[in-house]
């Protein structure tokens, strides 16, 4: 059963794509990070791990904020940019650095 508080995808995808959002609704949060064989946790730095290595910023800011509900730490998240400068660029790291401080930043 899904939590009452996932993730849901912003109106702005509803108002473009309703389906879309419907299964990122659906399939994506209510049933693929409901599973219980990977933490929440394990599952959010798994995911910031494959945006930063595709360099999908956008998708990233909202997956470091997830990231840390789920207990992710800001500095285990520095770690993860570090790791990953030297297996998906340079450009990558550095971009993700700048997203997770503007998001720890306003988390504070």
């Amino acid at each position: 059963m899904p939590e009452k508080n996932s993730p849901r995808p912003p109106d702005s995808l509803r108002r473009i794509a309703p389906k879309l959002a419907d299964l990122t609704s659906q399939v994506l949060f209510d049933d693929v990070w409901e599973r219980k064989e990977l933490s929440k946790r394990d599952r959010s730095l798994i995911t910031c791990a494959a945006l930063i290595a595709l360099y999908r910023p956008e998708q990233l800011r909202f997956h470091v904020k997830l990231a840390l509900s789920n207990g992710v730490r800001g500095e285990e998240l520095a770690e993860l940019i570090t790791h990953l400068a030297f297996y998906a660029g340079w450009p990558s790291a550095v971009q993700a650095a700048q997203i997770t401080e503007e998001v720890l930043s306003t988390a504070r």
